[in-house]
């Protein structure tokens, strides 16, 4: 009698069930933004970069092979973007579609794509409100969606283009709204939908003659100067005052901890997570605590100090409000501030 769980059994049970056909589809966006549309040689329209998984492939694999057979690049496959079931078509199986993020491309690699198997004739590089535009309606809302959850830093669950109640990104937040308040949630779908915040602590720091301890990274816009801290990691149930003592150690090789809270800032960019930041008093240093200083190397290149009217060359815009606020907060013994973008409320 054969053993029915024997791997060759099992590989010709498993190949032999009904499934729903796999793709996957690349957001393949260049430097500027630009979302990556194509012309196919064989069907009228346009289409978005991909296809279907092969029966060997995970959809990542299927769709780093789908980009160098149709367009010659060869590429990471970024993250998962959105997932988009579809019922039933004219091939009679149901489809689920992975939509992953590639890119963004160098200006170099997005102007050197080529039809290596002819089944693409034009590549075009369309603003997201024009490849919004003129793809067709089912490709557009995986679009939407797939962009809504690069901002978000999401994922959007869809099905037929749709985003359903608890997707995490994608879901208009009328609709969102309207739901909750017909108390149309169970909490994992509300804590899912419900918009998220990315939140960070730092410390202000200032030398004898009053001048502010800046750190440069060595990643994100050359030149730009932040002051110390960093992200606090909530879901290890760390606390804004422990991140910012944390961070303050791991930069710049220093354990102190950190004073007073002087502000809470808060600012958003429709589209993306609000930022919640705590900046908390860190002290004079004296000229010992400022030889103590050992900077992270994978992460900052050096560390200075700048009196306040030399921040306008060297921090942000809105980062110099919440600090000039904070520098005030000081002198007066006032706060802790309300800030939004850096002015107070």
């Amino acid at each position: 009698m054969p053993d029915r769980h024997s791997p060759e059994a099992l590989r010709a049970y498993y190949a032999a069930q009904p499934s729903p056909l796999v793709a996957a589809t690349g957001i393949v966006l260049d430097a500027g933004g630009r979302v990556l549309v194509l012309t196919p040689s064989y069907k009228d329209g346009l289409e978005l970069p991909g296809g279907t998984v092969e029966d060997t492939e995970t959809p990542e694999e299927g769709l780093a092979r789908e980009l160098k057979e149709e367009l010659d690049l060869t590429v990471p496959v970024g993250r998962l973007l959105a997932v988009d079931s579809c019922r039933p078509g004219v091939l009679g199986r149901s489809l689920v579609v992975h939509v992953y993020l590639v890119g963004p491309l160098s200006d170099e690699r997005a102007g050197a794509l080529s039809f290596p198997d002819g089944e693409v004739s034009e590549a075009r590089w369309l603003a997201p409100e024009e490849a919004l535009r003129e793809l067709s309606a089912r490709l557009a809302a995986r679009l939407r969606a797939a962009l809504a959850a690069l901002y978000s830093g999401s994922l959007a669950h869809l099905v037929e283009g749709v985003p359903q109640p608890g997707s995490p990104a994608g879901l208009d937040p009328a609709d969102r709204a309207a739901r909750e308040h017909a108390g149309g949630y169970d909490a994992a779908a509300h804590r899912a939908a419900r918009p998220k915040a990315l939140t960070a602590a730092n410390v202000l720091f200032t030398d004898a003659a009053g001048g502010v301890l800046l750190v440069r990274p060595g990643y994100g816009e050359p030149g730009r100067w932040l002051l110390p801290g960093g992200g606090v990691d909530s879901d290890l149930g760390e606390t804004p005052r422990a991140a910012a003592a944390r961070e303050v150690r791991e930069e710049i090789g220093l354990d102190l901890a950190p004073g007073r809270l002087l502000a809470v800032n808060w600012s958003h960019r429709p589209g993306y997570p609000a930022r919640v930041r705590f900046l908390y008093d860190g002290g004079v240093l004296d000229a010992a605590a400022l030889d103590r200083i050992r900077l992270e190397p994978t992460e900052l290149l050096e560390w200075r100090t700048a009196p306040r009217e030399e921040l306008r060359g060297l921090v942000k815009p809105h980062l110099r409000r919440q600090i000039k606020a904070c520098l005030d907060a000081l002198a007066e013994g006032s706060g802790p501030l309300e800030l939004h973008r850096g002015r107070p409320v």
